[in-house]
């Protein structure tokens, strides 16, 4: 573990570099422009812990349920893409301090009367992104219910077998939702149902970059970082610049 730790510091001091894993599918936490440039909270997030941990950010595109594998095969650093920590992802990876916390919620037709509740979903089809805790969730405590939860590898073909009638909802990060899908024309007739769902052990603390077991070094050097950039409030200030009035405050 500590030559894990030691191989990653000094690739940092070798390059400069920290690289981050992302999917570049899920605005407004990382997506690209119409020139292909990357954008989005996570991307401003991002260039704010590197520039406080006095490196530079690459980044290295890649689905999200490939994000784990990749990070544990070296193809980057870190993952900076909207996870949760979870007590299933920590068998598997370690994480930085929590940075923010958003809600999950479900989206459907405003007059379809479902709510995030397996009596009113029973016989419908939900979507989800693989590999989220969404998904994990909705298998939890949806499927067994008469739900059926489908799961893609891309939100934004969620969005478009559900505006199809395809799909009945989708359960998503609510900050997606809004500015992916309900703030867009084909958002229309659609709003969040219900209240965000809860389930702690499942949808986790929070989000924060994941990084591989043993990577100590990197671990407390992202943290300090991400400690400047709190106490200079720039979580709060990209917050409103991309979540609106949702609050992301993380626990302490």
């Amino acid at each position: 573990m500590l030559a894990s730790g030691l191989a990653s510091m000094t690739a940092m001091a070798d390059t400069g570099t920290i690289r981050f894993g992302l999917e570049a599918l899920y605005p407004p936490f990382e997506s690209k422009s119409p020139t292909g440039q990357l954008q989005g909270f996570d991307i401003d997030l991002g260039n704010a812990v590197c520039q406080a941990a006095s490196v530079k950010c690459e980044w290295v595109d890649t689905s999200f349920d490939s994000l784990i594998p990749a990070l544990q095969s070296r193809k980057f650093d870190a993952i900076n893409s909207a996870m949760n920590v979870t007590e299933k992802r920590r068998q598997a990876i370690d994480f930085t301090h929590v940075i923010y916390r958003v809600p999950t919620k479900l989206i459907a037709r405003t007059d379809s009367g479902l709510l995030p509740t397996p009596e009113t979903l029973k016989g419908k089809s939900i979507g989800v992104l693989q590999g989220s805790i969404q998904e994990s969730y909705a298998n939890a405590h949806w499927t067994k219910q008469g739900v059926k939860v489908v799961s893609y590898q891309d939100q934004n073909q969620i969005y478009m077998d559900l505006t199809s009638g395809r799909l009945d909802g989708t359960l998503v990060l609510a900050p997606a939702g809004q500015s992916g899908f309900l703030s867009q024309p084909q958002g229309k007739g659609f709003a969040f149902v219900g209240p965000a769902v809860t389930d702690d052990t499942i949808l986790g603390s929070g989000i924060a970059f994941g990084i591989r077991q043993g990577d100590d070094t990197l671990k407390q050097r992202l943290n300090d970082a991400i400690a400047k950039v709190k106490a200079q409030g720039t979580i709060t200030t990209l917050a409103h610049k991309y979540f609106g009035n949702i609050d992301v405050a993380a626990p302490q």
